[in-house]
């Protein structure tokens, strides 16, 4: 962009102002990579200084952000293994307030991933915590599901998914969050007939398990299409969506699985895209309900590792066009695109992210590159138009970043950080 292209410092004023709001899980406020916050442009310093920056060791973990603290789950040795961890820090400070240890991550694989920025297996727990007023929700890669104070890190419950419901885990072990909504929390991993499940946030008691999909490295998603609230799960036999109360299937939309699905549906009105690579591509449905009968027609599909397949990154929605990372093992150079939906049209691609995440911010994609490039670009179909870039973090960049209270959030596997584009900082 050369000249036309402003420096992050002196990008977006970003004032947070009167839409200010917290990041309290993996998709953000509104499940969906978006928030209400908003940017306002203004001039800044030539060079902007992070508020802080932190080791974080080995996680793809994203921040989520609430009440005044910053959670996100890293690897650390403790008594002589390494474990995953959960980490409490003042989002203000970057200070560590407590640290929770959920036991040992090993993730063992299958073949592995090749490449320049690659994985063979190892780089730490993928799961993001889910924080739900004074209580955090996280889940091990050993299918360990926590429930702690949010204050102390005190263990308030847990449920063995292995242990009590006959779960099975997978390659790379177990990479969804758990999701939050209404007084329930919902998550997969049990064995059949139990594969799916909804949990009382406040007691931990079961309340359904039912189906027998096997997992993925997929976070469900909670969605009102047609005046019906419901938790769509991307599992190995495809789109199930079910009803939160008791985890009645509503509907189905069969897709096929190859060695790893991991994006969460994306929901667009009666429109739900799913994606994954391993040359399955990305397909779409139509939701239709008649009276108490639901199904699910396809309406996109394209098959193969270009050009629609989605590896893990989520992309984000905004007036019917998807814009993320399209790209399948393109370490480094994989393009973000903006895909009209449900033609599944490619209307622009920009080489030079490879599996980064974007979310949607006041009409603003903020991307994350996976080398830590942070990158400001209009959410337009006209084309690529980007505002600011800022080199802000080193090491492997697979984690989304997040945005609260006028601070961007993002990681890598060596460190955390934040910075303030509210315009307060500079005003002082």
């Amino acid at each position: 962009m050369g000249g036309a292209t402003l420096s992050l410092g002196a990008w977006l004023a970003g004032a947070l102002s009167a839409g200010a709001a917290d990041w309290p899980q993996y998709r953000g406020p509104n499940l969906d990579g978006t928030t209400s916050e908003t940017l306002i442009l203004k001039k800044w310093p030539a060079s902007m200084k992070p508020v802080w920056k932190r080791t974080s060791p080995n996680g793809f973990s994203s921040i989520t952000v609430s009440g005044g603290r910053a959670f996100m789950l890293e690897t650390r040795n403790v008594q002589g293994a390494e474990q995953e961890i959960v980490v409490a820090v003042d989002a203000n400070s970057g200070k560590e307030i407590w640290a929770y240890p959920l036991g040992v991550g090993a993730y063992n694989h299958n073949g592995g991933n090749a490449g320049v920025r690659g994985n063979d297996g190892g780089d730490g727990p993928r799961s993001t915590p889910s924080v739900d007023g004074n209580r955090v929700y996280v889940m091990s890669a050993n299918l360990l599901l926590f429930c702690l104070d949010a204050a102390s890190g005190k263990r308030i419950w847990y449920v063995d998914l292995i242990r009590q419901y006959q779960g099975k885990n997978i390659t790379w072990k177990n990479a969804a969050s758990p999701l939050v909504d209404g007084n329930m929390v919902f998550v997969a991993g049990g064995g059949p007939g139990q594969a799916l499940l909804g949990i009382d946030k406040t007691s931990g008691k079961v309340l359904w398990a039912g189906q027998d999909d096997a997992m993925t490295h997929s976070t469900p998603v909670a969605a009102t299409i047609h005046g019906t609230r419901q938790v769509i799960f991307f599992t190995q036999k495809g789109l199930v969506s079910v009803q939160p109360k008791d985890g009645k299937v509503l509907w189905r939309y069969g897709f096929p699985f190859k060695v790893s699905t991991a994006i969460t549906p994306v929901v667009a009105g009666d429109i739900v895209y799913c994606s994954a690579g391993y040359g399955v591509g990305a397909g779409a449905c139509k939701v239709t309900q008649s009276g108490n009968s639901w199904s699910a027609t396809e309406v996109l599909r394209a098959e193969g590792d270009k050009p629609l397949a989605n590896h893990w990154s989520t992309p984000v929605l905004k007036d019917g066009h998807l814009y993320g990372m399209f790209q399948f093992k393109e370490y480094g150079s994989g393009p973000i695109k903006c895909v009209e939906l449900p033609s599944g049209r490619v209307k622009w691609e920009k080489p030079g992210f490879g599996p980064g995440n974007v979310i949607l911010v006041d009409g603003h994609l903020v991307a994350l590159s996976d080398d830590g490039q942070l990158v400001l670009i209009e959410a337009t179909p006209a084309g690529y138009k980007e505002v600011a870039r800022t080199k802000m973090l080193n090491g492997k960049c697979w984690t989304t970043p997040t945005i609260s209270n006028g601070r961007i959030y993002a990681r890598s596997t060596k460190e955390a950080v934040c910075i303030d584009v509210s315009g307060k900082l500079a005003a002082n």
